[in-house]
């Protein structure tokens, strides 16, 4: 959960950037693309903690392997599912409550059924241990946008 917890850091530290944007890297703020991660997290716990492990059964998934393969989400392949993409007038105490829930929610994962689990919409079913691998992948690649956005914008 360290490398998790750090992650959350990282997003910490980049709010002084929040209305950043730079249309060559994302047409997506520095704030949207934090928020977005921060729906992302808080909602896949919530899901995880909401499933019921009984029901977990693990399918092969060829596009979930390539990713893991590559260990790295492709730029401007997929877009976000309407309920993770954030308002745009979210504001920064919003986030830092989303910030806190999200830190919470860190404590809760290492409580939860390794068979918990969320269904994802183009990897299907991940169970818990596949959940915190997701869950790292996906926020460092928009902390990569983020920190390109910041040096290059």
């Amino acid at each position: 959960m360290k490398e998790l917890n750090d992650i959350l850091q990282q997003i910490e530290n980049a709010i002084p950037y929040w209305e950043k944007q730079n249309t060559t890297i994302s047409q997506a703020t520095v704030g949207w693309q934090l928020d977005h991660s921060l729906l992302v997290i808080n909602g896949i716990i919530t899901q995880l903690a909401q499933s019921n492990p009984n029901h977990y059964q693990w399918r092969p998934n060829w596009k979930r392997t390539y990713i893991q393969l590559r260990n790295s989400i492709p730029r401007g392949k997929a877009k976000a599912p309407k309920q993770v993409r954030p308002v745009d007038n979210t504001s920064i105490e919003d986030f830092q409550n989303k910030l806190a829930s999200a830190k919470n929610n860190m404590a809760l994962l290492e409580k939860l059924d390794k068979n918990s689990y969320f269904t994802h919409p183009y990897f299907g079913d991940l169970n818990l241990k596949a959940t915190i691998w997701f869950l790292k992948l996906h926020t460092r690649h928009h902390l990569k946008i983020v920190n390109n956005i910041i040096n290059k914008g």
